[in-house]
């Protein structure tokens, strides 16, 4: 199954993660098959970036959505995952 979640990164106390398209079977730092975005908590204010016709092209293929990307994409208004 195809998963859409976070890759962490960066060093400790200082995270920062990319959105990334991945087999769900995989571990976390593992190969993924497309980075979709990334997402960084530790600067002020927050820096999200994602590729959003990609995330709906992904989306509209049977990837699922981990429940932290979700909240952060509702979080951030960047797109409504009801539509896609």
């Amino acid at each position: 199954m195809v998963v859409i979640r976070f890759q962490r990164l960066g060093t400790k106390k200082t995270p920062h993660h990319r959105i990334v398209v991945t087999d769900r079977r995989r571990a976390q730092a593992s190969r993924v098959i497309e980075v979709l975005g990334y997402y960084n908590p530790s600067i002020k204010p927050v820096r999200v970036c994602v590729d959003e016709s990609r995330l709906v092209h992904w989306i509209s293929s049977g990837a699922k959505v981990s429940e932290a990307v979700q909240q952060l994409l509702k979080r951030t208004q960047k797109i409504s995952l009801k539509s896609a």
